[in-house]
């Protein structure tokens, strides 16, 4: 468990949005986006997240003969993900290509013919894109109005199916270890039959790598119809259950060959946890920090001498 240290507010040794030379906001913003565009301003996103450098020095009559697609669709694309034009696309795309460190061979998929040590170097490349894409995604803003709703008084319930459910397990045994008390649901049918009794004051927090799940989805709207407060973490900020919820915690996990979405997500979802976690336990310091002392004195007492 997190050990916590009471400090200076203004002490700061990193800043979490500050750009990385292996990830860049701009990229990770748009690989999440993705799933959500039209056909054509998907294979524009594609090219993006592929090689930005190539796309920031492409004309927009080049990027629309590789991206198979019109100039208007390109320009659509650009407004899509926040910018006025395709020339201040161009002109972000260009410093964050300035940011990203070369290309190297462990960016690319686990093959069958990879030796251990190549496996065990492109996996934990990977893992380590995908916490540093979620430090630049995650919004402290956001964060914090989520850790005001958790560290409320009602019921908090967190759901999560298939890989989620385990990072749902992880938020709940965190939680329950600084005295706040919450249930994590695995299933659908439990989480949507405690979501029906939640209501003003309760908060109902959902894991979903891609927002889309039914399972999470209709126990999502019915704790939102209630009135309860809704969170989800999710990799998709314009997914359907990002949407649906009053504040979103995005994660920027990918996928490699051999590492499907679900597996992908479980890292950055994660991180998003034990941020989420470490500001609950600082906003309840003096209760978060009696939790923990007391549960692992039961702990050493509890093991044989």
């Amino acid at each position: 468990m997190y050990q916590i240290v009471q400090e200076s507010p203004t002490d700061r040794s990193w800043d979490a949005t500050a750009p990385s030379d292996s990830a860049d906001a701009l990229t990770a913003m748009v690989r999440g986006l993705l799933p959500s565009l039209t056909p054509a301003a998907a294979r524009v996103a594609s090219l993006i997240v592929e090689d930005p450098a190539q796309v920031a020095r492409s004309t927009i009559s080049e990027l629309s003969a590789l991206a198979g697609t019109s100039e208007s669709s390109i320009v659509r694309t650009a407004r899509a993900l926040g910018f006025a034009g395709y020339p201040e696309l161009r002109l972000a795309l260009a410093a964050s290509a300035a940011r990203q460190a070369p290309r190297s061979t462990l960016s690319a998929g686990i093959t069958q013919e990879d030796s251990a040590a190549e496996v065990i170097g492109k996996i934990v490349h990977t893992e380590s894109q995908a916490v540093q894409e979620t430090a630049s995604q995650l919004d402290p803003a956001e964060l914090d109005r989520a850790v005001r709703a958790v560290c409320g008084g009602g019921q908090l319930h967190i759901a999560g199916v298939g890989a989620s459910s385990l990072v749902a397990q992880d938020l709940q045994q965190k939680l329950a270890r600084i005295g706040r008390p919450c249930h994590a649901h695995g299933d659908s049918q439990s989480a949507l039959t405690s979501a029906v009794l939640l209501g003003p004051g309760d908060v109902f927090l959902a894991v979903s790598h891609s927002g889309e799940s039914r399972d999470v989805l209709e126990p999502l709207r019915r704790a939102a119809a209630e009135g309860a407060t809704t969170v989800v973490i999710t990799n998709h900020p314009l997914s359907t259950a990002a949407r649906l919820a009053d504040h979103v915690l995005v994660s920027a996990g990918r996928e490699t060959t051999f590492r499907p979405g679900a597996m992908a997500s479980r890292i950055s979802q994660l991180v998003v946890v034990d941020c989420l976690f470490v500001c609950v336990a600082q906003r309840t310091f003096e209760r978060s920090s009696r939790a923990l002392r007391l549960t692992h004195e039961a702990l050493e007492g509890d093991r044989p001498a």
